[in-house]
């Protein structure tokens, strides 16, 4: 099977750079499966976990919040404010995270920043799910 390259960069690192068979991911539109020689893209992509293919049933999975997936000929780049994988992740920080980002929403506080709260939700909800 034909193979592309994937990078993931935030602005502190490169999180992943290697040989994948598919990518995943989620963006505005719902998922996203990127393959060798997919068209040009670039799309924006909601905070969720991201997978990588690399060869047969192994697969790479991380966090990503915000930022943009471009794919240009054999290679995906993901610019992403954050992307952390499996052991990067603080599974109970993330779970304290996600209850205080449900009981803000639950509380619906007027000054509440709404969006902010939501967004802290799914950052959370994204690493508890890729820390699985």
């Amino acid at each position: 099977m034909s193979k592309m390259t994937v990078e993931v960069v935030t602005p502190e690192r490169v999180v992943y750079s290697g040989q994948a068979e598919m990518v995943i991911a989620r963006g505005l539109q719902g998922e996203i499966g990127i393959m060798p020689n997919h068209m040009p893209l670039v799309t924006p992509l909601k905070t969720a976990p991201v997978r990588i293919k690399t060869e047969g049933d192994k697969e790479v999975k991380m966090a990503v919040s915000g930022g943009f997936m471009e794919v240009r000929g054999d290679k995906v780049t993901i610019l992403a404010e954050t992307a952390e994988l499996p052991g990067d992740i603080d599974v109970e920080r993330a779970k304290a995270a996600k209850e205080r980002a449900e009981k803000r929403l639950a509380e619906k506080y007027a000054e509440l920043d709404v969006k902010r709260a939501e967004r802290a939700l799914q950052r959370a909800m994204a690493r508890i799910d890729v820390a699985k």
